[in-house]
């Protein structure tokens, strides 16, 4: 068992979760929010240049490509090394598949399973001491058809070796590679094939997290900190618990001129994951925005705005501090974040590796509104 990872989640004091949300290679938005706020708590603590996110955030959440940089951050990488990661690997990634396989997936998935585990190590396991923090990705188990989040919280009940009745767990989610977990969570249907894992003596095949309803997982992972059958048991209130989320860009106008004779199989096949994980998102955001105490936030929609200082159902008192950093990739958008020069079908794909820097430069706009004193009081 990682002893140093069950003492983090026992220690006492505020804990801080960071939750990433799925996007393909618009996950390179989410790294400059990132190094910023990297770089800001860095100072703010008055630590040195080896400080790393996994220092402050005690459980990293991510699903899709968002796993992949939840990962990253637990094994304790700088984001400067993820950016890196992304902008050298994201064209190799997104390989293109063989003509034939394309009715199927678009493109092929060995470059990435290779980078996975260059990344992570081909033997690095979920229950590894390499990770520093919580780690939650979330994935669908096209077998069973649900949604998993698995984590390597050492308290969780498939993360133990020996059953309730003191019979062995053949089938401990510790024990699977950890690379294979986020490539799993990256299999985006029509993109990329699904990945088979074996967990104890069973097959199973996944699919992107993405297509369930926690392509945000900020409210799932809340969830699993603090509901008694997770066995973390965090304390909510707002000075308790921070929750940071981090989206990859939504295009709610990207069809304002879509015709009904349009949206034939090839087009739904295509615009149905994006269409989902838009949805799944906007849930999350909504419900940590209602249960938490909200200081940062675009406008959700015209009838309820932004929610930041609106009571909810508990009245005055809110179960965590939260806080969400998106962009909208319409005209209107980009506009507004003074990129009025970037085409908005040019970082509404997931796969627009062509378009690295311009989703690098809308990254460094949204990371304009990270403050320093968003993180009072969570020091």
């Amino acid at each position: 068992m990682n002893t140093r990872l069950k003492a983090r989640i026992q220690a006492p004091g505020p804990k801080k979760i960071l939750a990433l949300d799925g996007g393909g290679i618009r996950g390179i938005m989410t790294v400059e929010v990132l190094a910023e706020m990297e770089e800001q708590l860095r100072l703010k603590l008055g630590r040195e240049d080896d400080f790393v996110l996994a220092d402050y955030f005690d459980f990293v959440a991510g699903t899709s490509t968002g796993a992949i940089l939840a990962a990253c951050i637990s094994i304790g990488m700088k984001m400067s090394d993820i950016r890196s990661f992304y902008t050298n690997s994201g064209k190799e990634m997104f390989d293109k598949a063989f003509l034939l396989k394309r009715f199927r997936y678009q493109y092929k998935d060995e470059k990435l399973a290779a980078k996975m585990q260059q990344v992570f190590g081909r033997d690095t396991t979920l229950g590894s001491d390499k990770l520093k923090t919580v780690l939650m990705m979330v994935m669908r188990n096209a077998t069973t058809d649900s949604p998993w989040p698995v984590s390597n919280n050492p308290f969780a009940k498939y993360n133990q070796r020996v059953r309730d009745d003191g019979s062995s767990r053949d089938d401990c989610n510790l024990d699977i590679p950890l690379w294979q977990l986020v490539r799993a969570s990256t299999a985006a249907p029509v993109y990329f094939p699904p990945e088979v894992v074996k967990v104890g003596r069973q097959d199973f095949v996944f699919v992107d997290g993405g297509i369930t309803t926690y392509n945000n997982p900020a409210f799932q992972a809340f969830l699993m900190a603090t509901v008694e059958p997770y066995k973390m048991s965090w304390t909510a209130g707002e000075d308790r618990m921070l929750v940071v989320s981090i989206g990859t860009g939504t295009s709610p106008q990207a069809n304002i001129d879509l015709e009904p004779n349009q949206m034939n199989l090839l087009y739904n096949a295509g615009s149905l994951p994006s269409a989902l994980m838009f949805a799944a998102l906007n849930e999350q955001d909504t419900l940590c925005r209602v249960f938490g105490r909200c200081l940062a936030g675009d406008e959700l929609d015209r009838e309820v705005g932004d929610l930041i200082g609106v009571k909810g159902p508990l009245g005055a008192g809110k179960l965590f501090t939260y806080m969400r950093f998106n962009a909208e990739l319409s005209h209107d958008g980009l506009k507004a974040l003074g990129l009025s020069d970037i085409n908005p079908e040019d970082v509404q794909k997931l796969d627009s590796v062509a378009h690295i820097p311009e989703l690098q430069r809308v990254g460094n706009a949204v990371a304009k509104r990270v403050k320093p004193e968003y993180f009072l009081g969570f020091d």
